[in-house]
Formats: C-alpha cells, sequence, structure tokens
C-alpha cells in the first residue's frame, strides 16, 4: 500500500526522521479527484519534504476560494496560508482517536524536548527514534504515578537495548551493574545516559559493560576466555 492521506504521510514521515515541522504543503497543479495525495507514482512508499495535496478531497470547504483559478492576485500569501492550515488540520488528523494516556504521553514529550527537565535532556531526547522517545515518556509518565524507579528504569533500558541486563548488587553497596549487549557508540552512551537520568535513582552507584559481560559462576556464556569483563 502506498502513502494515501496526509496524516499518513507524516506517520512515515516521522518514523524516517523527518520532524512534521519540515514539511511543505502545497496545493497540487495537477491531481486526481480521487486522492489527497498527488504522487508521481501512485503507490509511493517514500517522503519528500514538498508535499503536493488535492486541497479539495477532504478540506473542499476550507479551500473553495482559496484557489479559485481567477484569483491571481497575493499568490505567495495564500500558499503560506495553505501550509498552515494544512499543518493545524494535520495535528487534528493525528490526534483522533487518542485516549487521555496518550495525549498525557504526548505533553511528557513536549516537555522533554522543550528543555523542562534540563537542556540535557533535550539535546539526548531528540536522538531517539518516535518509538523510542514515546517509551521514555510513557515510562516517566509511570514514574510520576508509581515511583517505581527501578522497575521503570530495567523496562526503559529492555525496551531500548533489546540484549541488556541490569544486576543489582545491594549486599554491600547500593550498585546496579548495567550490560548492554552492544557495542558502544556516541550515540548508544547518550541514550544509556539519558535513561540514567530520567530514572535512576540518586542513592546508586553504576557499572556499565557495553560487550563484554562480567563472570558469573555457573553461567558459562558469562566465562568465555578473553571475554570476560573485568568488575
Amino acid at each position: 500500500m502506498g502513502l494515501n492521506y496526509v496524516w499518513d504521510l507524516v506517520i512515515k514521515a516521522e518514523q524516517t526522521g523527518i520532524r512534521k515541522r519540515e514539511l511543505y504543503f502545497a496545493p497540487a497543479q495537477v491531481f486526481s479527484p480521487y486522492m489527497e495525495l498527488s504522487n508521481e507514482t501512485l503507490n509511493a512508499k517514500t517522503v519528500d519534504k514538498l508535499v503536493e495535496i488535492n486541497p479539495y478531497y477532504r478540506f473542499y470547504d476550507i479551500f473553495r476560494d482559496l484557489f479559485d483559478s481567477n484569483n491571481k492576485e497575493d499568490k505567495e500569501l495564500r500558499q503560506a496560508l495553505f501550509d498552515i492550515v494544512i499543518h493545524f488540520v494535520t495535528d487534528m488528523d493525528l490526534l483522533q482517536g487518542m485516549n487521555r494516556r496518550e495525549f498525557y504521553i504526548r505533553f511528557m514529550l513536549d516537555d522533554l524536548e522543550a528543555g523542562i527537565f534540563g537542556a540535557d535532556v533535550a539535546r539526548k531526547i531528540r536522538l531517539l527514534d518516535k518509538k523510542e522517545r514515546e517509551i521514555v515518556a510513557g515510562n516517566l509518565l509511570r514514574l510520576y504515578e508509581t515511583g517505581e524507579a527501578v522497575y521503570l528504569l530495567k523496562d526503559t533500558m529492555r525496551k531500548l537495548f533489546r540484549h541488556s541486563t541490569i544486576y543489582a548488587n545491594c549486599e554491600e553497596k547500593d550498585e546496579l551493574l548495567f550490560y548492554v549487549g552492544q557495542p558502544e557508540t556516541e550515540t548508544a552512551r547518550a541514550k544509556l545516559e539519558l535513561i540514567k537520568q530520567i530514572f535512576l535513582p540518586v542513592r546508586f552507584h553504576t557499572e556499565t559493560y557495553w560487550v563484554e559481560h562480567f563472570g558469573i559462576i555457573d553461567v558459562e556464556e558469562t566465562m568465555q576466555l578473553d571475554r570476560i569483563g573485568i568488575y
């Protein structure tokens, strides 16, 4: 299936790293009366930042007079208004069907990106893709509701780093051992630090192991020669 509606295109754009505000909506010069998007390829699955739209497919009452073929005045102003209005109605499209919790998660994500939790958190949250950002925002909301910081720390790690494990060493000191299970990169390190900044209780000391696991007696997978992290 191709992209047939503007909300469909916006979701696809965000999945490929294109923010909604980067899209520019323009009225198509040539379009099918049976489709909202005017793509050169009928079943196009890629997203361009310039999006041509048939404004009469769903929004005839809004645009019927704005682009009258006899109106030659203020073309640039009318096109700018078109872009603004399409952005607005697209926001309404995307919000339809959301429940109260999804609204709260959206507000939480807006606060994270706006720097309410600090400029460093705002910078790092932008390194996550859409699904990852929603996971962090959703678990932050749960943190306010339940206060279960360590559980949500583990849950967020497991969802953002599929092969990760967190071990607790609380016999002598409050310590958490993070095994990430993937090579250390700048982006991965920033994601890990973001999770710690939001969910890690201040009393805990941490140690991080990326690829090499520290040895655990009787667990053969962690006791491979030349592949044991030093604890």
